[in-house]
């Protein structure tokens, strides 16, 4: 088939183990590499032992700690300790804290062409950037994978983008998945992979194109996908590991889904405003916005360039006086190398506070801004309150854009400034090699040992089956787009409970309604009702576990964000869709549900009945569920499902 002929056709089919590429049908696909960062992989390895697994089945699997840097008590540290010892127990790579950002950091040590990742964090799709299938999913089908099953997902149609001329003057990969974002919104993705092709190729290093991959996830897609050519040889070259590169592409003939075209000459400076990714405007529609903040770095603007580019802007210079500019840097391998260019200096000189290498600010975890002020971030995210401050105001740019900005104080198009003020584009020279050190990382041992359990170290709740009759109020009603930061925040605040759900939990919903876990406490079952691309943003199963372990059995929703839907499933929650959209507005808070025969009516794959039994009244729902799944939900969940089956 033609879909086949493209390159994420090419991957798949190159990993498939059972079932059909046929859009929408569940598949199985073999996984070779697994990722995991502190803020999900305590619960993968609290999932590990569940599973009685004795040794990692992957290829490579490794675990980072790159989220939870802030140490100011000894929840964090106890965490740490689980982890690396978890490591060995398993037989996993461990990276150390401060070896810098998982995704930016796994490209440069052990990403592969024509290899499958799956990572329990969303933004493991920027490893597509090598020509990589990369899979952002929940930590149980990490787990799994570790544990050599195969990742069942449900198929995607291919998004063809196009990708023709060149990027201008002070546009760089940032403003391209802008206007990705600009053109379709943060849920344009959802069932898909999109796969950039085309000669505008040949401009984009590996790491402008890891830019846009990563940012693949705010646009709802499965996986983002680049060939491996000239460009991936060339960053694993100065990486000492040419050798792992393999040449991949479409094939002739390919056809695509869903075909687009961007002509990337005609790119201008873009900003998302707050607080979405998909809210975006030019920057001079913004011009002159007061800003407070510029941070530089992230998984979204990881490599050497983006930082380079913004210490040339600012080269002796100073930042406004009334900006605080904060650089985190991506990797400890960049921050070596910006030192050694004197790249480093010019922005601490400049004014930069230079803070450790990881993901902090962007996961809440420092640099939190003043209630209301503007903060500029070169960030993926700035859903409501994921800064860590509850009436934040983050926007999302390029390092161009944040950088000028620092300058002027205000949301500045770097294009006007260079005309204003005469300056050139800076021309940047990328390290004809990459500061390599292996030791920074532990190798995988031969495992066995003790697992270092903390007093923070909960462990996980227990998941009983779903009743065949389910009756319960409608304990919250939500809107659109509502992100799994507002299900179950990240911040200083709460993450470092990730270890204890009982205590996470108290954390549940808070930034819509803070009675809700107090609420949920009181009542032994409930529904949720949500709108459209219900629980967008990260990965993490908390998300899941903590609204189950308060009595959530259902969320009736207008449509579902992949990786949360697959994480309700896991953890024995009701995923359904409204047939009819106009029945979500029919339906209050309080309203009491019912469903009568949830066996029969779940594996039937008929429209599911809902009563409402306030309003006596009944909603048709859907469910999208595989036998798998359906088998799963009714157990309670993935783990009382194979613990039955091993039992």
């Amino acid at each position: 088939m033609s879909r086949e002929r493209t390159l994420a056709g090419r991957l798949l089919r190159d990993h498939l183990v059972d079932g059909e590429l046929e859009p929408g049908t569940e598949i199985g696909l073999r996984v070779e590499q697994t990722l995991t960062q502190d803020a999900t992989g305590t619960l993968v390895m609290q999932e590990l032992e569940a599973l009685g697994l004795e040794r990692a089945r992957t290829e490579v699997s490794v675990q980072y700690v790159d989220h939870n840097l802030l140490q100011a008590d000894e929840k964090n540290a106890e965490d740490h300790e689980y982890l690396r010892s978890a490591c060995r127990r398993f037989g996993l790579w461990f990276s150390k804290a401060g070896n810098g950002v998982s995704h930016p950091t796994h490209m440069q040590r052990f990403g592969v062409p024509g290899k499958l990742l799956i990572g329990s964090d969303s933004h493991t799709c920027a490893a597509g950037s090598l020509g990589m299938l990369a899979i952002g999913v929940g930590g149980l089908e990490v787990a799994l994978a570790i544990a050599g099953e195969p990742l069942r997902v449900r198929m995607p149609e291919i998004w063809g983008v196009r990708l023709t001329g060149s990027l201008p003057e002070w546009v760089s990969a940032k403003d391209v998945v802008l206007e990705m974002l600009r053109r379709h919104g943060v849920s344009g993705g959802r069932g898909r992979i999109i796969e950039y092709h085309g000669p505008g190729l040949v401009g984009l290093t590996a790491m402008d194109r890891h830019v846009i991959a990563n940012m693949g996830a705010e646009l709802g897609a499965t996986a983002t996908v680049f060939p491996a050519d000239d460009a991936v040889r060339e960053f694993l070259r100065r990486e000492a590991r040419e050798a792992d590169f393999r040449a991949l592409a479409a094939e002739d003939g390919a056809t695509y889904d869903h075909p687009e075209e961007i002509d990337l000459s005609t790119v201008e400076p873009l900003v998302a405003k707050p607080s979405s990714p998909g809210n975006v405007v030019p920057v001079r529609d913004v011009e002159g916005t007061p800003i407070s903040q510029v941070v530089l770095g992230s998984s979204a603007n990881p490599g050497f360039r983006d930082f380079a580019v913004a210490a040339a802007v600012v080269h002796g210079q100073q930042t406004a006086d009334d900006v605080s500019f904060d650089v985190n840097p991506t990797s400890r391998r960049i921050l070596v190398d910006l030192t050694r260019a004197a790249y480093a200096t010019d922005l601490v000189a400049a004014g930069a506070r230079v803070h450790q290498a990881g993901c902090l600010g962007c996961i809440g975890m420092g640099q939190a801004p003043a209630p209301g002020a503007h903060s500029l971030r070169t960030f993926p995210r700035n859903f409501p309150g994921r800064s860590g401050t509850p009436d934040d105001s983050v926007w999302l740019c390029s390092p161009e854009t944040a950088a000028v900005s620092a300058l002027t104080g205000v949301l500045t198009d770097p294009r006007d400034h260079a005309s204003r003020e005469g300056l050139t584009w800076p021309s940047i020279s990328l390290p004809s090699r990459s500061t390599v050190d292996a030791r920074t990382f532990v190798p995988p041992s031969h495992g066995g040992g003790e697992l270092v359990k903390g007093p923070n170290i909960a462990g996980l709740p227990g998941l009983d089956p779903l009743p065949d009759r389910l009756e319960a109020p409608v304990l919250l009603k939500v809107g659109d787009d509502v992100s799994t930061d507002e299900i179950s925040p990240a911040g200083a605040r709460a993450l470092p409970f990730r270890s204890n759900i009982p205590e996470l939990a108290k954390f549940t919903f808070t930034r819509i309604d803070p009675e809700y876990p107090v609420r949920a406490a009181d009542g032994p079952a409930h529904f949720v009702v949500g709108g459209e691309n219900y629980g967008q943003g990260s990965s993490r199963e908390h998300a899941a576990i903590t609204t189950r372990h308060l009595g959530m059995r259902a969320v009736l929703a207008k449509s579902f964000a992949r990786i949360h839907w697959q994480n309700l499933a896991n953890f024995g929650v009701l995923a359904l869709e409204f047939t009819s959209e106009d029945d979500y507005d029919r339906i209050d808070e309080g309203d009491v549900l019912a469903i009568e025969d949830v066996r029969s009516q779940l594996e039937n794959v008929s429209p599911v009945a809902v009563r409402n039994t306030t309003r006596d009244e009944e909603y048709e729902v859907t469910h999208h569920f595989s036998t798998r799944q359906v088998a799963a939900v009714l157990a309670g969940g993935q783990i009382p499902l194979i613990a039955s089956k091993l039992g």
